[in-house]
């Protein structure tokens, strides 16, 4: 019989894997935040890094009057945002007497003169030409793909159950019921399926799901939205309320919005269900909505469209973004003789992430800006005349005439919006497919849906439409589309069915 012998062993291997640097992480960053977490992001920035110092109001006034004076080497920054500058090497002909630093900063001096000259145009309006090979756009989409959200409901339960008084056996089981739920915070498996698929006896996962659905937030784990009601109700204390009492026995009833049934059925009036309806409402249906990634509280456009004479300007929100420069003292300690290595190493390093910050900058600005000028091209019958004339338009068309990769369009529009003269849109929402007309030209999905809403809203009461009337008096207008396609808008639009909607 062989006997495994057990010990310590060292071993090599080679292996191939792509990892993001740290400085294209940040221009990631950068690119994908909105214009108030941008702020802080750039704020925190100047905080770890000392060379950077903001620019006062009264010199971005100043720079602002000025910057058609000059013109910024686009070509020069686009290169170097792409690929850091690397050591400065030197010609030994031209090198400095040997009381100069043995590095010689004087050359790296004079460059930096001439990259805060232009950065005093850093908002000038510049197209970014880009040409790229397969394997850079391979790259570029990689980096973007591997960009991470924040942190998701998931993880807030995964982190609540690490504090938990639950027990090594039962931690595991916690992780796959966890790893069930979906955004809006319900377990999309019973627990039936769940001991099927893992051999876990059903009365485990029972006892580990009421620890889940004691977690924050409440009403998180739960299998419908019956369940999700009463638990918010149970840890609010109030089991023997009337709210309770109607989601536990009247929820059918509840959801056709049936009150004379659900009074007979409890002894009470008409006006004590209404009542207890409005308190219902006060609940969360989906108790994972606050970790929602598009969940965003406060809003601020990052693009200004207005019409001057007839034709639309765009401007990018630059006012809330921190303008940056290089500080003046470690400009002159690089040239001082007397600074050790590390010190000039240190500096070095420093002015690169800081040239990379700004550069960055830069960039997403720009980005935005050829963005929102090829969105307000195509959209200008909206700009003049509302949602009806919105046409269909993808990140892919958009993305070739700007020059980048469709991701980088998805993630620079990404919780951004843009003030038009027709209100204020998400960028996101221009991006639709599009619905073919008789006329032959296409109409956008998000007009079409518009339109079923008009219709629904100036329906008679009495006699509500049905989804075919509506495929009926679309065609009319040129526009065929199915009669579940209908439905489908209407249940976006939380409109019941007609014969939910009819008013005796």
């Amino acid at each position: 019989m062989a006997v495994m012998s057990q010990g310590l062993h060292l071993s090599q291997r080679m292996s191939l894997s792509q990892v993001l640097a740290p400085q294209l992480q940040q221009s990631l960053a950068l690119l994908q935040a909105p214009t108030l977490e941008l702020k802080a992001l750039v704020e925190q920035e100047l905080q770890q890094n000392p060379i950077l110092e903001e620019v006062p109001a009264a010199e971005v006034e100043q720079s602002e009057r000025t910057k058609n004076d000059g013109n910024s080497d686009s070509e020069s920054y686009a290169a170097d945002l792409a690929e850091p500058p690397a050591d400065v090497k030197f010609d030994p002909a031209t090198e400095k007497p040997s009381s100069a630093p043995v590095d010689d900063f004087q050359a790296e001096f004079e460059k930096l003169v001439q990259f805060d000259q232009e950065w005093k145009d850093h908002f000038a309006q510049t197209n970014l030409p880009v040409h790229q090979s397969q394997e850079t756009e391979e790259r570029r989409q990689f980096m973007f793909d591997s960009l991470v959200a924040g942190t998701s409901l998931q993880e807030s339960l995964l982190e609540q159950m690490r504090f938990s008084d639950m027990t090594e056996e039962q931690k595991p089981i916690a992780e796959m019921i966890i790893g069930n739920i979906d955004d809006r915070g319900y377990l999309k498996a019973t627990v039936d399926e769940l001991a099927f698929s893992t051999n876990i006896a059903p009365e485990k996962i029972v006892d580990v799901l009421k620890i889940i659905q004691e977690f924050h937030p409440p009403g998180v784990a739960t299998r419908d939205l019956q369940e999700c009601l009463l638990l918010q109700l149970q840890r609010m204390g109030r089991e023997k309320t009337l709210e309770y009492r109607i989601i536990r026995d009247f929820m059918d009833a509840l959801f056709k919005r049936k009150l004379p049934e659900i009074a007979r059925g409890l002894a009470m009036s008409v006006d004590q269900v209404q009542c207890a309806l409005e308190r219902i409402r006060n609940l969360e249906p989906h108790p994972g909505r606050d970790f929602s990634p598009n969940n965003e509280r406060y809003i601020s456009p990052e693009v200004f469209v207005q019409k001057v004479g007839d034709d639309y300007l765009v401007t990018t929100n630059n006012e809330q973004i921190p303008h940056l420069r290089i500080s003046n003292t470690y400009k002159d300690l690089m040239t001082q003789a007397g600074s050790s290595a590390e010190v000039r190493e240190y500096i070095r390093d420093k002015i690169r992430a800081g040239k990379f910050l700004i550069k960055s900058l830069q960039q997403r600005q720009q980005t935005i800006l050829n963005i929102g000028n090829e969105i307000v091209k195509r959209q200008r019958e909206f700009m003049e005349k509302g949602v009806a004339f919105l046409r269909p338009m993808t990140m892919v068309q958009v993305a070739e005439v700007v020059g980048v990769h469709e991701t980088t369009v998805s993630r620079a529009v990404s919780n951004k919006y843009i003030e038009t003269p027709q209100g204020i849109f998400e960028l996101k929402y221009f991006f639709t497919s599009g619905i073919q007309t008789d006329s032959g030209s296409g109409v956008s999905n998000t007009s079409v849906k518009d339109m079923v809403g008009d219709m629904f809203k100036g329906e008679n009461a009495n006699k509500p439409l049905s989804d075919q009337e509506i495929v009926k008096m679309l065609k009319e207008k040129g526009i065929v589309i199915a009669r579940r396609t209908v439905a489908k808008y209407r249940a976006e639009l939380n409109i019941l069915p007609s014969n939910l909607r009819k008013v005796y």
